[in-house]
């Protein structure tokens, strides 16, 4: 089996899990544990495990800036496909990878939005700066780093030479994106679901921008 396909393929294998957990969340244990008694679903378990992590806005901040971070990265690749599209002199002789690439930002933002409009859970804490619960899952946050880093790890591997440079990249990219799981789950402005939600989506989208943009 060529290596598109198989990308293809466990992208649609996630994008069926995604729906079925999505659809599970919505009718599983739900419950009124949220703030003003907004409803979650996988409530015990969701309880129990925001009962274990409490709140800690300083992580909170920190997986703020490691978005930032992503964000950033995502402009450098935007730039070097620019680049690629002003040295080539044509659209066509840019690498399709880049298109892809774009493509899956696209996607990525327009996901970002409309789940603040679709909501699933409410956060289990009322932020800082509002006053009304607000919509939690997917932990968009943790969407937005692991489709960057994920996709940025697919480019890195493809374009650089370096041995040395690749790896240490590479594991930049797993850092921060591990670093901002671990720290958005812990910091406990997003319940479990939510962080396994963004997970699950993240790898729908980047094994679907692998198999686009594989060679074969």
């Amino acid at each position: 089996m060529k290596k598109r396909t198989r990308y293809l393929i466990t992208a649609f294998l996630f994008l069926l899990l995604t729906v079925f957990y999505i659809f599970a969340i919505r009718t599983v244990d739900v419950q009124p544990i949220g703030p003003q008694g907004t409803s979650v679903g996988f409530a015990s378990l969701n309880k129990s495990v925001s009962g274990l992590t409490g709140t800690n806005m300083q992580l909170y901040k920190l997986t703020e800036i490691l978005g930032y971070i992503s964000i950033a990265a995502a402009g450098i690749f935007a730039l070097l496909g620019l680049a690629q599209l002003i040295r080539r002199k044509s659209p066509k002789a840019v690498d399709p990878a880049f298109y892809c690439l774009a493509v899956l930002y696209a996607v990525t933002v327009l996901l970002y939005a409309g789940f603040e409009h679709f909501v699933v859970n409410y956060r289990p804490v009322i932020m800082p700066d509002s006053t009304v619960p607000e919509a939690s899952f997917p932990s968009t946050h943790t969407l937005l780093v692991c489709v960057v880093m994920g996709s940025a790890i697919f480019m890195i591997s493809r374009y650089l030479k370096s041995s040395v440079l690749k790896t240490f990249l590479k594991t930049v990219c797993i850092l921060v994106l591990a670093a901002t799981v671990i720290g958005r789950l812990l910091s406990g402005v997003h319940w479990l679901t939510d962080i396994i939600g963004g997970l699950l989506i993240s790898l729908t989208l980047v094994t679907a921008f692998c198999g686009a943009a594989s060679d074969t």
